[in-house]
């Protein structure tokens, strides 16, 4: 029950900083694209391979703590299914391209994020 609640109590922080990036965004750059959800899907995919990559690297990396940041708080952030809505939103509204781009970016973006997160984790984690 424990983590359970770990998980729930991290997941509502993440889900606080996703609605808050995702105002911030929209009134930054606006809402061509859905900039939100980019920004916390890219964040999220470097966050998310640091922390299992230094937990898997550091012997006293606590199983709570890597629960509560990737299970609970990452998984509160990042958001597949509001990307997969607002990209077929665009490509309905006749907006294919920026669909595309949005696919692309994501994609792109994300898994990049992610070995950088990966490449950091491995130089500083020891």
């Amino acid at each position: 029950m424990t983590r359970f609640l770990i998980v729930c109590g991290a997941g509502a922080l993440g889900c606080g900083a996703r609605y808050l990036v995702g105002l911030w965004a929209a009134e930054r750059f606006g809402t061509r694209l859905p900039y939100g959800t980019l920004i916390v899907n890219i964040v999220g995919s470097f966050l998310i391979a640091l922390v299992i990559e230094l937990s898997i690297r550091l012997a006293d990396f606590s199983p709570n703590l890597r629960l509560a940041l990737t299970t609970g708080f990452l998984g509160g952030l990042t958001t597949y299914s509001s990307f997969n809505y607002e990209t077929t939103q665009l490509a309905f509204t006749g907006q294919t391209m920026r669909a595309l781009a949005n696919v692309v970016l994501t994609l792109v973006a994300c898994l990049v994020a992610g070995l950088l997160g990966i490449l950091v984790a491995r130089r500083f984690g020891g």
